[in-house]
């Protein structure tokens, strides 16, 4: 049929696909058995992707409409690199929104129609000729990728147009190819009526970002392959069935079927026969080894597929996994076992490529998964790259699949419930646009054994159209359970999901579900926002495991931050978030949630979810560890279980103890530590650990991948004092100042602090202590409104008035009192009280009287300057990365170092960051070894250095406008309230980990010379 491509197309929800071939499997093939068992780049595969000739339109208008014609003159045109996208190549802006549509504001539509002023159209063009090996044969396109409506021609002739941004679309090429070069045009339109369907949570990009290549056929050609596997009631019986179309009036002699382990060895064989038009086979396994994420055996399976004359044509070479997953009894099962997911949702992102990631990209993300202990993957909120599902199969992760599908803007708005203009809806025209991408994603993703689950989609309410998707995923694929959130919102269609799966509900709200006799399990297909510094009270789910079966974990929102590489005005790389590119509307800092950051470097918040996410829990005590296999199918013999004991955080003894612990069982091992270990009184821990024994595809041999600790004190004799000196006090009319052998300690009436630390002639304060109520907001506290609720401790922290100073002296220790009285509330006091003893060290004591009636309080501590030659730490605390009251499960006790300057985590937004829960005590220094020492004196404390106070980090954007480091500000808490996560838009952090202003608190701390 000849089609006379127009743009109405764009807006027409029955034209999505204009000679677009079927969807179909994914699968690798080949000419040989030699070639298909090496697996070198496919010969009948030549890539397009490099440079394309290119022009930017800024609308349809503008285009150059006969840009495809064979005589039409590209040469001048600009570049542009393919897979990319258009708006991070210089053309255009890229632009980030959430829920509303990118044009909301600019145009008043509604769907199908998209605006017309701006709509950027990309013209592309590239010249090729068809590779010798590849002439005479059937020539084909694929587009992996293309975002989001795009029209094709061959050397002047119109060949197809296809809509839906993140699944092949393929054409043939053959009746318009000529001797020679060939000329390549495609016209692509950043808006269509697929755009209504795209309103992800993401960076709003356009253009050819994934691969494009030719591919040729043999003269027999297996187009679609689909492979099942099944196993009986015992799991130890297994078969193997394959569906295989050819195209179209093709028949081969013969097609035959190898099974092989993964050593090489034959396991069955067997010839396929035709059956109702299509060649079929079916393959008995007796004691299949099971695929899982624990195990991730995969069989190879290779077709051969011979002509007419008897000779081989074809192989198809298939990675096969065994394993059963289902719904038994209410709780979803795979081989038999309880799963639990302990996953996150993952965009494909680059900072610099945006979602034109590369395989290094995948390989990096696979590996760093595996190495954190997370297991499941939602690939929020679009079909991945084929690559990513093969990395899936081969290292162990389970997937679900979601289909590209979100309309979150035409029923959400500002949070709000409001469905009137809700697509697809109960809209039957919506039906077909909406199959197609279900189709699409299912035919070529069916054959990966890591895929579990389909998805319905993302976050575009419910009805009638979604619900036949999710009839269309079980008619043709029992094998698998389906997943849609949305029924949350309309109970009506309850049953487009096998699972209850909510957003962001709060830990009780799961518990009420799951005490109430519920029909489903219940997943939390998006919990724990991960946006800034978030993910505290992630233990809160994860304890949920364990108390209620039909509770099968969660999906972290998210990965990876979505923040782009850009240059300041100076020429300086920062990475930017919404906005900043001059992007209206946006949503601006929201699209960094990721546990991962941008530039792939790990958040200090992985060191959370690595434990809370472990499968092997180590408890130890002082005579040994039990260790608790949360594993299905993998015992422990595969890891060196090691030992170590700490005596204030110096090693006294260490060993490796050998043991295998089943799977879903506990095992106990006992260890003698050496008698003269433990002699000695003070604080001790042992550390457990569990490492790899060998290298894996995704760890070297000693990875540790599992971590317990145990704190414990030894009491023995004080030892005795040393014989104090007399201290000189000299008090004048304005200062106080305590002398002592090479020191001198100095306190201002008119100031009302301690304002000189004056050791050797160095002097330690930059700018005296003061009490601090307020932290750098965090993106959390954004979205609580923090600053409104608690905004008066802002104002507390930086006014307060000086009512009292007191001094009491004595021949070993001077001790000057300071008491405070800020503005907003009479009743509140402050005191702090600095005891010099007679070898210069300071005692400091902070003390407050709460009153009723004052909002909860963000932190409660003393902080001051320091000059910023003293950037050099080492703690004796919990870490090594930043903690806080409700993430620090995964932080462990020991001594630690790093820089003043490594505490300003990366976050893009700067904030609170880099604080330490536990601290015993912390040495800072300059280069030399000089400075000083902070200790606890009775509880443990929270501790931060930064180069930054609070208030620069709270008025700062973006890390390039903060000022040029002169100090460094040490800030010594009592407590810091938790940074919560359970969302960013209004969650409260829960209320064990606040500050509440109505209660009294003190702590204590000893500053000391080193």
């Amino acid at each position: 049929m000849t089609f006379i491509p127009t743009i109405d197309w764009l807006t027409d929800l029955n034209v999505f696909a204009v000679n677009r071939l079927p969807a179909h499997s994914d699968h690798p093939y080949y000419e040989t058995m030699e070639e298909a068992r090496n697996a070198p780049p496919m010969k009948m595969r030549y890539e397009l992707n490099g440079n394309w000739k290119f022009h930017y339109s800024v609308n349809p208008d503008h285009r150059p409409k006969e840009f495809y014609g064979s005589e039409y003159n590209c040469s001048g045109w600009g570049d542009i690199t393919v897979p990319g996208h258009i708006q991070l190549q210089g053309y255009g802006k890229p632009q980030y929104v959430n829920t509303m549509y990118p044009w909301d504001g600019h145009n008043d539509i509604r769907p199908p129609a998209i605006p017309t002023d701006h709509n950027p159209v990309g013209s592309y063009v590239k010249m090729f000729t068809v590779p010798a090996h590849m002439e005479n044969r059937p020539l084909y396109i694929s587009f992996q990728g293309v975002e989001s409506a795009f029209y094709v021609w061959l050397n002047g002739t119109f060949v197809g147009y296809s809509e839906d941004s993140f699944t092949p679309s393929e054409f043939e090429l053959t009746p318009y190819l000529v001797e020679g070069e060939n000329k390549l045009a495609v016209e692509v339109y950043q808006r269509s009526t697929g755009s209504w369907l795209e309103d992800q949570d993401f960076w709003r990009f356009s253009g050819i970002f994934r691969d494009v290549y030719l591919y040729s056929v043999p003269e027999v050609h297996v187009f679609d392959v689909h492979v099942r596997t099944e196993l009986d009631s015992s799991y130890k019986k297994g078969t193997l069935q394959a569906d295989l179309k050819l195209l179209a009036d093709q028949a081969p002699s013969k097609i035959t079927a190898e099974l092989y382990d993964e050593h090489g060895s034959l396991t069955a064989a067997t010839d396929g026969f035709l059956s109702e038009g299509n060649w079929t086979f079916s393959l008995p396994v007796e004691g299949p080894k099971l695929w899982s994420a624990e195990t991730p055996y995969l069989y190879k399976l290779y077709i051969q597929v011979f002509n007419e004359s008897g000779n081989l044509v074809e192989v198809i070479p298939q990675k096969v996994g065994f394993r059963r997953f289902e719904l038994v009894d209410k709780i979803m099962r795979i081989n038999g076992e309880r799963i639990v997911f302990k996953g996150v949702n993952r965009h494909e992102f680059n900072c610099r490529r945006g979602r034109a990631i590369t395989k290094e990209d995948m390989l990096w993300d696979i590996k760093t998964l595996k190495q954190n202990n997370i297991n499941a993957v939602r690939t929020s909120h679009y079909p991945n790259q084929s690559y990513w599902y093969e990395l899936c199969d081969e290292y162990g992760i389970y997937v679900i699949d979601e289909m590209n599908l979100e309309t979150h803007g035409s029923w959400q708005k500002m949070g709000a419930v409001e469905p009137s203009w809700n697509i697809p809806g109960n809209k039957p025209e919506w039906q077909d646009i909406v199959m197609d991408r279900a189709i699409s994603m299912y035919e070529r993703d069916k054959n990966h054994p890591s895929i579990l689950i389909w998805s319905c989609g993302n976050e575009s309410y419910a009805g009638e159209v979604i619900l036949n998707v999710s009839k269309y995923f079980k008619s043709v694929d029992p094998s698998r359970l389906v997943h849609y959130e949305g029924v949350f919102h309309n109970r009506d269609y309850n049953e487009t999901s096998d699972m209850e799966s909510r957003m962001y509900a709060k830990p009780a709200d799961i518990e009420t579900y799951l005490r109430e006799n519920p029909e489903k399990p219940y997943i939390s297909c998006e919990y724990m926002h991960a946006m800034g510094n978030s993910l505290g009270g992630m233990y809160k789910y994860t304890d949920l495991e364990r108390k209620y079966p039909m509770y099968q974990g969660g999906f972290i929102w998210d990965y990876i931050d979505q923040s782009i590489i850009k240059k300041d005005r100076y020429g300086k790389e920062f990475l930017a978030y919404g906005g900043d590119f001059g992007d209206r509307p946006t949503d601006y800092g929201f699209c960094t949630n990721g546990i991962v950051y941008a530039n792939r470097e790990l958040s200090p918040k992985m060191q959370e979810v690595k434990y809370l996410y472990q499968n092997f829990k180590l408890v130890p005590d002082q005579s040994g560890v039990t260790v608790i296999n949360d594993s299905l199918f993998t015992d422990t013999s595969g890891y060196d279980l090691e030992y170590i004991l700490f005596r204030e955080g110096k090693e006294m003894a260490h060993g490796i103890i050998n043991m295998a612990v089943a799977p879903l069982s506990e095992g106990r091992a006992e260890f003698v530590l050496p008698a003269d270990s433990v002699r000695d009184s003070g604080e001790y821990c042992i550390h457990t650990l569990l490492k790899l024994k060998e290298t894996t595809l995704w760890a070297e041999a000693g990875y540790e991948i599992a971590f317990g600790q145990y704190v414990f004190q030894v009491k023995g004799t004080e030892k005795p004092a040393l014989i104090p000196e007399t201290l000189r006090v000299a008090e004048g009319d304005v200062n106080i100042g305590v002398h002592g052998r090479d020191f001198s300690i100095m306190f201002s009436k008119q100031v009302g602090s301690l304002i000189s630390l004056n050791y050797a002639g160095k002097e330690m304060i930059a700018l005296p202590p003061a009490p601090l109520f307020w932290r750098a907001t965090t993106d959390n506290d954004r979205g609580f409104s923090q600053s409104y609720h608690s905004g008066v401790w802002y104002a507390a922290s930086l006014a307060r008035k000086c009512v009292g100073v007191e001094v009491a002296e004595g021949d070993e220790q001077v001790c000057v009192t300071f008491t405070y009285q800020i503005a907003i509330s009479a009743d509140v006091e402050v005191k702090a009280s600095y005891t010099v003893l007679s070898d210069g060290s300071v005692r400091v004591k902070s003390v407050y009287h709460g009153a009723e009636n004052l909002p909860q309080m963000p932190i409660f501590a003393v902080s001051f300057k320091v000059p910023a030659d003293y950037d050099q730490l080492e703690w004796y605390a919990m870490g090594p990365e930043e903690n806080y009251s409700d993430r620090c499960k995964g932080a462990r006790l020991g001594l630690f170092k790093n820089q003043v300057s490594d505490n300003i985590s990366g976050y893009v937004m700067p904030q609170e960051s880099g604080n330490r829960t536990g601290v015993r005590r912390v040495s800072l220094t300059n280069r030399d070894g000089i400075g000083i020492r902070i200790s606890s004196l009775s509880d443990p404390l929270e501790c931060n250095f930064s180069p930054y106070t609070a208030f620069e980090l709270e008025n700062a954007g973006h890390h390039y406008e903060l000022p040029n480091v002169h100090y460094t500000v040490v800030t010594v808490a009592c407590k810091q309230m938790g940074v919560g996560g359970d969302d960013s838009w209004g969650a409260p952090v829960h209320d064990e980990h606040l500050i509440h202003a109505d209660q009294d608190m003190e702590f204590e701390f000893m500053i000391q010379r080193i």
